[in-house]
């Protein structure tokens, strides 16, 4: 346990609401409260037994506050391993603040961001990565996004690192034990069986850090541009996606001049979609100026919607949106199929691999658009449950741990001397530790707390 002042914060989020929660932790979490609340019957926060409840008023030196509910959790079974009170008001702004401006004048101080997942972590309830986790959970904006970070919270990546680190602190050990006392009656190292474990281990790392891309599009989703000549119907996708009129939509070529944007939600994936200007060349220096921040999102974009009108023959303009989709990860949605074809397919075939026909004005081929970005994305194939890489700290720590036993096992392979193998054998394991934070400066403690909001 480490030795902390005591801390309040509004553990619910600001506005109206059914109750307002203030949450109390530390040493004298239970005596802030007493001087804050005073218990039905004459009973003290203090003397209440841990996981219960008891009603009172809650009040401060001009008064009462509210009714109030107090909530105990004893030491060091509680979220943050320290005593823990939670003491919940009616829901106003009003009575939440005044209530956690009673609690700092009985001795709390205001907590800081992320403090009370911190406290946890520092008192070995949670490791970094299901620290990390809770804010995940906070934040998610789909299921597979909870379920992901709910899995992490549960220590699924933690178990899968903390395997991996005790096979290599195992042969670290051997290598070590071998190298320094020879004279001593220690198994001999088998240079195969040592190499096949470091390659097994290779691999669940290899395979660890695959995890990163579709756990980070999965947790902060997709950013999606939609590009096309003038009047193809992007706006009009647009507002299918969106629910709701987003993009005004007229016959007008070149109405959209900025970028217009929104995120939704197409099943279980989360879009951050652009609608941009109509690509063409035009001499009006705004329409020019809206064309080339069309080009810019279309460069910046995970994922570009190419969209091309099926009711009409291809023209320059067209040819201008394939060439700008060259390098793109790109999705050619074919529009209008409610009406009669007159666009050439063989060239839409020869440039983009991935095609979708639709009609945005009848939503005709949406649910196809959402099974081929699935496929692009290999979203189908996401387990949440699975140990996943959810952030750049957490890849880094993996890349480098995988770097080092790459290395260990290659030099191995090459006859270089045990003792070059157990260093980087060695270096690997502290990534691994770094990872779960059992060896984590201050500076990386900091940054993954930085990004909580205040009363978690």
């Amino acid at each position: 346990m480490q030795s902390m002042d005591t801390i309040a914060a509004v553990a619910t989020p600001l506005g109206t609401g059914g109750i307002g929660v203030v949450r109390l932790s530390g040493p004298e979490a239970a005596a802030v409260a007493d001087r804050v609340v005073r218990l039905a019957g004459g009973k003290t926060v203090a003397g209440m037994k841990g996981y219960t409840c008891a009603y009172g008023r809650a009040g401060d030196a001009d008064g009462e506050i509210d009714e109030a509910v107090v909530t105990l959790f004893r030491a060091p079974r509680s979220f943050t391993g320290e005593e823990v009170v939670e003491i919940a008001v009616h829901g106003g702004v009003y009575l939440v603040n005044r209530l956690l401006r009673a609690c700092v004048a009985a001795g709390a101080r205001p907590a800081l961001a992320g403090e009370f997942t911190r406290r946890a972590f520092l008192n070995g309830k949670l490791d970094l990565t299901q620290a990390e986790a809770v804010a995940d959970l906070i934040s998610a904006e789909g299921r597979q996004a909870a379920r992901a970070a709910l899995s992490a919270r549960d220590g699924a990546l933690y178990r899968r690192a903390e395997a991996a680190a005790d096979a290599l602190t195992g042969y670290a050990a051997h290598l070590a034990a071998w190298i320094d006392y020879p004279e001593e009656e220690i198994a001999e190292v088998d240079p195969a069986k040592l190499g096949g474990g470091l390659r097994r281990c290779e691999g669940d790392l290899a395979g660890l850090l695959g995890t990163y891309d579709t756990g980070r599009i999965i947790r902060e989703g997709i950013s999606a541009a939609i590009v096309g000549r003038p009047n193809v119907g992007k706006s009009t996708l647009m507002n299918l996606l969106a629910g709701h009129a987003r993009s005004i939509v007229t016959d007008i070529a070149g109405t959209t001049r900025d970028i217009v944007s929104d995120t939704i939600r197409l099943g279980e994936i989360v879009l951050h979609l652009s609608d941009t200007a109509g690509i063409r060349g035009t001499d009006d220096p705004v329409e020019r100026a809206g064309v080339d921040l069309a080009v810019g999102e279309l460069a910046r974009a995970q994922l570009v919607l190419a969209v091309f009108d099926g009711s009409d023959a291809l023209d320059e303009n067209d040819l201008r949106v394939i060439r700008c989709c060259k390098d793109a990860v790109c999705i050619a949605l074919v529009n209008k199929n409610d009406l009669p074809q007159r666009l050439d397919m063989e060239v839409i075939r020869e440039n983009f691999a991935h095609i979708v026909t639709l009609s945005a004005k009848s939503a005709e081929g949406a649910d196809a658009l959402k099974k081929k970005i699935e496929e692009l994305f290999l979203l189908e194939r996401f387990d949440p449950s699975a140990a996943v890489v959810a952030n750049e700290r957490q890849r880094a720590a993996v890349a480098d741990a995988l770097a080092e036993v790459r290395e260990a096992a290659d030099a191995l392979e090459a006859g270089v001397s045990y003792d070059a193998v157990c260093v980087c054998i060695e270096r690997a394991v502290d990534a691994l530790l770094t990872l779960t934070g059992r060896r984590a400066t201050q500076e990386v403690v900091d940054q993954v707390f930085s990004r909580f909001c205040v009363g978690k």
